[in-house]
């Protein structure tokens, strides 16, 4: 099928949801009650929800998915107290803690990520923020990365971040800026207390004041309510963040939500249909967290996302490049950059 009769078929399997389909085609916002309906929509809801999904996902990105591949470019030695981060200050969690990676290694991860397939290469620190000298060391790897590989995006997050650095990210050849959110407003002190959400938003609005894609997102499961996932989401969309990764919580021993269940998976993808829905032309990265928490329904993320990561997250383990490739063309989806795959098994579900 093509893109229009993709989002065709999926307006007409949304069902009760279709309403909320068609406000996202138009860019409409969601009101508040419907958003709340579908975060608590019935189990046998399920499918007519990821299809009201699928429809707006459908309209900007086909079936497409992108690949992306983080790069833990320091590790640990955070003085920040994320409540979530086994990298920091307060997190006795058993990990590998090391200074910042040579830019010859960066380049060579960079490689990795495209023998991997992967469009999108984001390096990553563990930080309040950059030093000068941080910047400096961004912006040549940015710059050798872009001699040899110039198609490939490139995303850094390096904690809080004034203009003028990003501004000299971008000049070095960085496309986007990750800064997360990770929660509403309200809930952000239960979980750190060493920065503030104005800090965040601040450093999301000043990437894109310096020419940057905007990257920021949330992390499902830590404790938060419906009406904190719905603020986020409006958050992000006053915002208007390019790329929106949406984490899910990987319990780690030894950090304060370490003992936290698992999110279940039909709430996980319940959250991924608002992120979709509310900011309907942001790439939805279905991130860190994924595989633990959605398990055999990883594949039905892709009805609203557009975008995953592969090969592990910063300290943690994830999906490997070839198994990934295999869930998205098991159904029906096709990685970017190859050809139009031609199962068609989306539209049997």
């Amino acid at each position: 099928m093509s893109g229009l009769d993709d989002t065709v078929a999926a307006l007409t399997a949304a069902g009760p949801y279709r309403g909320l389909a068609e406000q996202a085609l138009a860019d409409r916002p969601l009101a508040r009650a419907d958003a709340c309906a579908l975060l608590d929509s019935p189990e046998e809801d399920l499918p007519a929800v990821l299809w009201a999904a699928f429809a707006a996902r459908s309209r900007h990105f086909g079936r497409r998915v992108k690949l992306c591949v983080l790069e833990n470019a320091r590790s640990g030695l955070c003085p920040e107290d994320c409540g979530y981060c086994s990298q920091s200050a307060v997190s006795t969690a058993d990990i590998r803690r090391y200074r910042l990676r040579p830019v010859a290694d960066l380049v060579a991860g960079a490689r990795r990520a495209v023998a991997s397939g992967a469009g999108r290469y984001c390096m990553v620190v563990s930080a309040r923020g950059p030093s000068a000298s941080d910047i400096a060391h961004f912006a040549g790897a940015a710059r050798a990365i872009r001699a040899e590989m110039p198609t490939l995006e490139l995303c850094v997050s390096l904690g809080i971040m004034q203009e003028g650095q990003a501004r000299a990210l971008a000049e070095a050849g960085v496309d986007f800026v990750n800064h997360n959110l990770n929660t509403s407003r309200r809930f952000y002190p239960a979980i750190c207390s060493t920065h503030t959400y104005d800090d965040r938003t601040a450093t999301v609005r000043s990437s894109a004041r310096a020419g940057l894609g905007a990257c920021s997102g949330v992390i499902i499961g830590m404790g938060e309510t419906h009406e904190d996932l719905i603020d986020v989401a409006a958050e992000l969309r006053a915002l208007a963040v390019a790329s929106l990764p949406v984490n899910f919580l990987h319990p780690i021993e030894g950090t304060p939500l370490g003992e936290r269940p698992t999110p279940p998976a039909a709430d996980c993808l319940r959250a991924l249909a608002l992120f979709r829905l509310t900011n309907p032309r942001a790439e939805i990265r279905a991130a860190g967290g994924r595989e633990r928490a959605l398990a055999g329904a990883q594949g039905l993320a892709l009805f609203a996302a557009n975008s995953i990561f592969v090969g592990g997250y910063l300290t943690t383990p994830g999906q490997g490049p070839a198994d990934a490739l295999a869930m998205i063309r098991a159904l029906g989806f096709e990685a970017e950059g190859e050809g139009r795959h031609a199962m068609d098994r989306a539209a049997q579900m």
